[in-house]
C-alpha cells in the first residue's frame, strides 16, 4: 500500500472477538503485553517509508494495552533513528472483576484528536472497526458531532475496508469472474470526501476488482438491520447508493446518519472451561450403527456430561477408495475439569481402536485439553467511559460523549418480509446462479446477507426468500429466532440468526464456527428458479478492466 501509489493514511484493523480473548490470555502471562505483536514486527519494515512519504498510520493493534504498544513503537523508532510521533487512545477498558476482559467500543474523535495533535502513528484499543477511517476524516475535514450524514458516510467507508481484500474480490461469491480469478486481490482504498461520500478503489496493477457487487458483498458482511449502530452515529444502510465510477472505482453516496445510542457496546470475554476433540473415520457399510457404537463406548468411558457427537456423512455409496467411502464422527468434550477434558478423554477414544467397529481409525492423536473463551455483549452509558486521547508529547485530551443520542431500538426497525412467491415457469438449479451471499459472526449470532444480480432477480428473491423458506433450505436455523431485513437499494435481504454460534467462535464446536461458509451453503441448494430471470450480473455491476 505504501509503495503502490498515493496514500494519506494507512489503517490496520487487528481486533476481532477471538483476538481480544487471545490478547487477554497473553496479558495474564505478561502484564506488559496485551497488544498485537505482529503489528510491531510489520512496522519495523515500513515505518521509515511511511514517514518519508507523509503517510500516517492508524491502528487498533493496541488491543488491551494501547499505552504499551505506543511505548514499544517509540522504542522501535528510536532504535531505527526515525522521528516518529506516537499518540494513543485509551478509556475502553471496563473494570469487571468477574471477566477476563471487558472493553467498550469507542468512537473516532479520540483518533482525530491524536492526528490533530501531530501524531504520525495513532494506536487505539477497542474502537469500532470503522472508527479507524472516520477518525482521519474528522481530522481532515473538521466534522463535529452534529455532522451526522458525513460521519455516517465515513462509517460506511470504514466498514467497507475494515476487512481488507474482501471488498476487492476476496471471499467473493463470483470469484471466477474476477480478472485474475481471485488469485491475489489488492487492498482497498477509500477516497473519503468532505460531504461523507466515498470512492472505493485500489492501486493500479493490483489484483482482484472493485465493482458494485464486490462492494455490495462487503456491505452485507456482519451487519444487523438497516440501522448500523456506532458510538458516533447510526448509519442508515438503506440509504446507501452504489454507482460504478470507472475501472475499479465505485462511488458510495447518499448515506444518511441519525444520532447514536446513549450506550456503548461492551465486549466481555470469560474463560468458559476446557475442550478437546477426537475424530473417528467410519468406512463402508452400517455408518449409523458404527457411530452409535462409538457413542455408547465413549459415554461409558468418560461419562455423558459435556460430550457432543457430530456425524458428517461425507461417504459415497459404492466408492472405489477409502476416503470417498468414509464418514467422519467428530466427538467434542467441554468441561471445567482440564484433566477430564484432556488425556482422560483423548486416551479413552484411542483405546477403542482395537475394540470397536470394523475398520476403526482416527484422524487425531491423543492430546491435552485447551482452554476456551465465551464472548458476550453488554452496554454502558457513553458518559460512563473516560475516552482520552494521549498526544505525542503526553498531553491528555478528554473526549466528551455526544450530546445528542437516540434510543437504539428506534433505529433498528425489523422488516418481517416476504410476499407470496412469484407465479410462472421455473427451472431447477442452484440458488447461487442468481444470487451472491456473504455471511459471518457477531458473538453467538450469525448474519447472512443475500443479494440478487439483477432487478428482476431481486423482485423474485424478495418475495421468495422468507424466514420459513430459509428454515427449509438451512434446517439448523429452523428452531432459532431469525430476523429478516430488506435493503432494496442493494437488491439484498439480510438475516440475523440468533444463537446459531452458541457462545461464540472461541467456544464453538461447529464445523464452520464463524458462519463464514453459511452463505455458500445456501447458494449451493438446488431450488426452483424463475425461468425468465437469466443468470449473470447486471451490466452496471460488471468488472471493468482498464485497457
Amino acid at each position: 500500500m505504501l509503495d503502490g501509489g498515493e496514500l494519506d493514511v494507512l489503517t490496520g484493523d487487528y481486533l476481532a472477538e477471538l483476538t481480544m480473548l487471545i490478547l487477554a490470555r497473553d496479558r495474564l502471562r505478561d502484564p506488559d503485553l496485551g497488544y498485537a505483536k505482529t503489528f510491531l514486527r510489520q512496522l519495523e519494515t515500513c515505518l521509515g517509508t511511511a514517514l518519508d512519504r507523509g503517510v500516517r498510520i492508524v491502528t487498533n493493534a493496541g488491543g488491551l494495552n494501547p499505552a504499551g504498544l505506543a511505548a514499544a513503537i517509540d522504542k522501535l523508532a528510536n532504535r531505527l533513528g526515525l522521528p516518529a510521533r506516537v499518540g494513543y487512545v485509551e478509556g475502553d477498558t471496563i473494570q469487571r472483576p468477574d471477566a477476563l476482559s471487558a472493553n467498550a467500543y469507542l468512537g473516532a474523535f479520540g483518533i482525530a484528536a491524536c492526528l490533530d495533535g501531530g501524531a504520525d502513528v495513532v494506536v487505539t484499543g477497542r474502537v469500532t472497526d470503522a472508527s479507524l477511517v472516520v477518525g482521519p476524516a474528522i481530522a481532515r475535514y473538521g466534522w463535529g458531532r452534529d455532522d451526522l450524514d458525513e460521519l455516517a458516510g465515513a462509517t460506511v467507508a470504514g466498514h467497507l475496508i475494515e476487512c481488507g481484500a474482501q471488498v476487492t474480490g476476496g471471499n467473493f461469491s463470483f470469484f471466477t469472474e474476477l480478472p485474475d480469478g481471485g488469485h491475489r486481490p489488492g487492498f482497498p482504498i477509500a477516497e473519503v470526501h468532505a460531504d461523507g461520500s466515498t470512492v472505493l478503489t485500489k492501486h493500479v496493477g493490483t489484483g482482484g476488482a472493485v465493482t458494485v457487487e464486490t462492494v455490495t458483498a462487503q456491505l452485507l458482511y456482519e451487519i444487523g438491520g438497516p440501522a448500523y449502530l456506532g458510538p458516533d452515529v447510526v448509519a442508515r444502510l438503506d440509504t446507501v447508493t452504489l454507482r460504478a465510477d470507472g475501472p475499479d472505482r465505485v462511488q458510495v453516496s447518499g448515506v444518511r446518519g441519525t444520532p447514536p445510542p446513549a450506550t456503548l457496546k461492551v465486549g466481555v470475554n470469560n474463560l468458559g472451561g476446557f475442550r478437546n476433540s477426537m475424530t473417528f473415520v467410519l468406512c463402508g457399510l452400517d455408518i449409523e450403527a458404527k457411530a452409535a457404537l462409538v457413542r455408547g463406548q465413549v459415554e461409558e468411558a468418560v461419562g455423558k456430561d459435556g460430550l457432543e457427537f457430530v456425524l458428517a456423512r461425507t461417504d459415497h455409496r459404492d466408492a472405489a477408495d477409502t476416503e470417498a467411502a468414509s464418514a467422519l464422527l467428530h466427538v467434542h468434550l467441554r468441561d471445567g475439569d482440564k484433566a477430564r477434558a484432556g488425556r482422560a478423554f483423548s486416551a479413552a477414544a484411542v483405546e477403542l481402536a482395537l475394540a470397536s467397529y470394523p475398520g476403526c481409525t482416527l484422524t487425531t492423536l491423543p492430546g491435552d485439553a485447551t482452554p476456551y473463551g465465551v464472548f458476550t455483549a453488554d452496554a454502558v452509558p457513553q458518559d460512563a467511559v473516560a475516552h482520552v486521547a494521549v498526544l505525542p508529547r503526553g498531553e491528555r485530551v478528554p473526549i466528551a460523549p455526544p450530546l445528542r443520542t437516540a434510543p437504539a431500538a428506534a433505529a433498528a426497525e425489523t422488516v418481517s418480509g416476504g410476499e407470496a412467491a412469484v407465479d410462472g415457469s421455473t427451472r431447477r438449479g442452484a440458488l447461487g446462479e442468481l444470487v451472491g451471499a456473504r455471511s459471518g459472526d457477531k458473538g453467538g449470532d450469525a448474519n447472512l446477507g443475500v443479494w440478487a444480480r439483477t432487478e428482476a432477480g431481486y423482485a423474485w428473491l424478495r418475495a421468495w426468500l422468507t424466514v420459513d423458506r430459509l428454515a427449509e433450505l438451512l434446517p439448523e436455523t429452523a428452531p432459532l429466532s431469525v430476523r429478516r431485513y430488506e435493503l432494496p437499494n442493494l437488491r439484498a435481504v439480510n438475516f440475523v440468526i440468533e444463537g446459531l454460534l452458541g457462545a461464540g467462535v472461541a467456544a464453538s464446536t461447529r464445523f464452520d464456527p464463524q458462519a463464514k461458509a453459511l452463505g455458500e451453503l445456501l447458494r449451493a441448494r438446488i431450488v426452483d428458479l424463475p425461468a425468465d430471470v437469466p443468470p449473470g450480473p447486471d451490466p452496471r455491476s460488471r468488472t471493468e478492466v482498464a485497457p
